[in-house]
């Protein structure tokens, strides 16, 4: 007589022998992973996560310190409607992550990620208008090196919890660029000037349309400014900004 094995009793039979031939470990912060971690990203990292401090400009979700004006949204072209980001960037846990999907080549980071940018609170305008999910794009060659577009990945694992689709078709790099991480806020905007071009074959599907542009990081929103202008010069009505990471500025309460 053969015993019939429940197949979630198999799977999770098959999950410990593998875990015990191949220990899986945190791509954040190298310690093994937990059975209840299911990702690639350990629960202690997740909740060590720096998240952008309380209260925060109603615009570009920038952490204000006390009645100040904000001066991030000084950074940002008019017709940037808002920004959210989840947690400071780089260093700590934050950095890591991005890290590991950017460099380390650990797509399944993005999911979890997204997770976290959907749950950002916007205003209504914002949630009732959202168009379509545009992720910044990368230099031809410098996605054949890596293999994919982290922004890619992160909006398509954004756009099924908010019910609205990704054009990745919409804009382009019209050139590469050197990398910012060295360059100072004017080199950067000198560096993307005239970076990005839209694609001529879906102008008309832009005009009038709220966009939300999804990146990994915003660092000084040079590239951010630079790729939110081809798209609003090309006809789309206004706007939005979605990362996972910021970097602070001079100042802030990081």
């Amino acid at each position: 007589m053969t015993l019939a094995v429940p197949w979630s009793a198999a799977r999770r039979a098959g999950d410990a022998v593998l875990d015990l031939l191949l220990p899986r470990a945190c791509v954040s912060c190298d310690r093994m992973l937990d059975a209840a971690d299911r990702g690639v990203v350990c629960g202690r990292c997740w909740a060590r996560l720096h998240e952008l401090p309380h209260p925060r400009c109603e615009r570009c979700g920038h952490p204000l310190s006390g009645s100040e004006r904000c001066g991030w949204c000084a950074l940002l072209p008019p017709f940037l409607r808002a920004a959210r980001s989840v947690c400071w960037i780089p260093g700590r846990t934050g950095g890591a992550i991005v890290h590991a999907l950017k460099y380390g080549g650990w797509r399944a980071a993005a999911a979890p990620m997204a997770a976290r940018m959907a749950r950002l609170a916007w205003p209504t305008d914002v949630l009732a208008e959202r168009t379509a999910l545009v992720p910044v794009p990368l230099a031809a060659v410098r996605e054949r090196e890596r293999g994919y577009n982290q922004s890619a990945l992160l909006a398509r694992a954004l756009a099924p919890r908010w019910g609205i689709p990704v054009w990745e078709d919409c804009v382009v790099r019209a050139r590469a660029t050197t990398t910012q991480t060295r360059l100072t806020p004017e080199q950067r905007r000198h560096n993307v000037f005239g970076a990005f071009r839209a694609s001529p074959r879906t102008r008309a599907r832009l005009r009038g349309a709220h966009l939300v542009l999804v990146d990994d990081v915003v660092t000084t929103g040079a590239t951010i400014g630079e790729c939110a202008t081809t798209l609003f010069d090309a006809g789309a009505r206004i706007i939005s900004l979605v990362t996972f990471g910021r970097a602070p500025a001079i100042g802030d309460r990081a």
